[in-house]
């Protein structure tokens, strides 16, 4: 997948649990694995802006695109 979930970063810098954060948007821990993990298919803009806001940071932050092989589709 050639974009890149840098949940962990933020989390991290901002010395938050997965648990704090899941509850902080109002996504259910398992959810925000699944995207945290790189593994989530889409997004909502809703969820992104509860994400920002609650980390106080850009979509940019979150999320970055990755050149790939021509073959990963």
């Amino acid at each position: 997948m050639p974009i890149a979930v840098d949940i962990d970063v933020m989390l991290a810098r901002r010395k938050m649990s997965v648990g704090e954060l899941a509850d902080r948007v109002g996504i259910t821990p398992a959810n925000l694995a699944v995207l945290k993990n790189g593994r989530a298919k889409a997004v909502r803009f809703a969820t992104l802006a509860a994400l920002c806001e609650v980390l106080e940071c850009q979509p940019g932050d979150l999320l970055r695109w990755e050149a790939g092989d021509a073959a990963d589709g």
